[in-house]
């Protein structure tokens, strides 16, 4: 039965189902085939799988981005980010990473993050010399952090699966992110130092007082999140809303760029991605669900374990796993999947689970610019109209640099619980 579901799995995948459905149909075979039990037992899993409270907050983070984004917050965001390393060598493309560091910590999706980028920067670049290849390599790889600078829609999903708080997932992601981002800014520096590209304009304090004044009540957002969780005002939930209402505010009254007219449309983005994560989600339920049944976890758990009684030897081994469920699984559905499998074994390693978590957050969000089939490489050339191949070559750079960070942060743990531990 084992062989038999993952390869309906994996060959549903390859003939270009969508993954939410190849996850239920898989189960739904060995159901029918195998077990003889009621297919009505697939639907009952799934609802199972997302009846959480805790899950309400991915509507309204995803409702909380986009109202920021339609109120003007993205150009403001950027615009700070350009006061701040605009003037380096490469400087645009710097941007581009910095300005994904703070959109993350408004979106809450590397997608999101990315189109967001894409719409924002890539003509600007193009104008000043970059190319429309690298603007959208830049763009595509700057977007991945979406996922790891808090709030995170995919930590949240970790956190009710792994009985995690969420709350410490948020402020555990804040320094993997910074790195990945810093990161990607040496990578554009180093390319405009080769392609000969010149510092544009100087750096001055005025401007970055200026544009900070323009953009405070968008940087405010992250604190309001973390700091009424932490001083225990609100439930990540309830400052998942708390963001919505803050959102609309700003948006209306601060900034005046958003529109009644506007939250038809705004409500069902978000309304249709949300329907899509949860989707993946109660779908990867039921998956995780037969994998137990048959007993997977458990035997893989062994097979590791008499493979190595190394944690770092693990997860140098996880990592490349999670890289490539990364490209061809959406992060939310892969970390209900696969966090069932290996957290067990890396409990069983003296594995911090906070630890394991960001970790694999990190992962996912890699995977995210790994070819072949990237999610972000895929956003960012339907953008830009760049041919997916030219996306693919243009963001290697930003990958790689990517891929050091993550082995830094494999063999520093601490890296990524010293501040939720300072915090507790």
């Amino acid at each position: 039965m084992d062989y038999v579901l993952l390869a309906v799995f994996l060959g549903l995948t390859l003939l270009g189902v969508p993954v939410a459905f190849n996850l239920a149909l898989a189960v739904a075979a060995i159901l029918v085939f195998f077990i003889d039990k009621p297919l009505v037992m697939v639907t009952q899993i799934m609802f199972s799988g997302i009846d959480s409270f805790s899950f309400m907050a991915v509507p309204f983070f995803m409702l909380a981005g986009s109202f920021m984004s339609a109120g003007g917050v993205t150009v403001r965001l950027v615009n700070f980010s350009q006061s701040l390393v605009g003037s380096f060598r490469g400087g645009l493309a710097q941007t581009v990473s910095v300005s994904g560091c703070f959109f993350a910590a408004i979106s809450g999706s590397s997608a999101a993050t990315t189109a967001a980028l894409g719409t924002t920067m890539v003509d600007a670049m193009d104008k000043k010399g970059y190319g429309r290849e690298w603007a959208t390599g830049v763009v595509a790889s700057s977007g991945v952090v979406g996922i790891v600078i808090p709030p995170s829609i995919t930590m949240v999903v970790y956190g009710v699966i792994a009985d995690v708080s969420i709350g410490d997932m948020f402020v555990g992601g804040f320094v993997p992110g910074a790195l990945m981002g810093l990161s990607m800014m040496i990578v554009s520096w180093y390319k405009a130092k080769k392609v000969g590209i010149e510092p544009d304009g100087q750096f001055s304090l005025g401007g970055v007082a200026k544009a900070f004044k323009e953009s405070f009540f968008a940087l405010l957002t992250p604190v309001i999140i973390i700091g009424g969780i932490y001083g225990g005002i609100f439930t990540p939930t309830e400052a998942a809303a708390v963001a919505v209402v803050y959102g609309i505010f700003v948006g209306l009254f601060i900034y005046k760029e958003l529109k009644i007219r506007d939250f038809p449309k705004i409500v069902f983005q978000a309304v249709i991605g949300t329907t899509m994560i949860m989707l993946l989600v109660g779908a990867a339920n039921v998956f995780g669900w037969m994998l137990t049944n048959l007993m997977i976890p458990h035997r893989l758990g062994e097979f590791v374990v008499s493979l190595t009684s190394s944690p770092i030897m693990f997860l140098m081994v996880l990592n490349v796993l999670l890289l490539v469920a990364g490209t061809m699984v959406n992060a939310s559905a892969a970390v209900v999947i696969l966090t069932p499998i290996f957290l067990p074994v890396a409990k069983t390693l003296g594995i911090d689970p906070l630890f394991f978590g960001v970790l694999m957050v990190v992962n996912l969000a890699i995977g995210c610019i790994t070819p072949p089939v990237g999610l972000d490489l895929f956003v960012a050339s339907a953008i830009t109209k760049v041919p997916i191949e030219k996306v693919m070559k243009a963001s290697l750079p930003y990958l790689y640099a990517l891929l050091v960070t993550l082995v830094i942060l494999t063999m520093n743990p601490w890296i990524i619980t010293f501040l939720p531990d300072m915090l507790k």
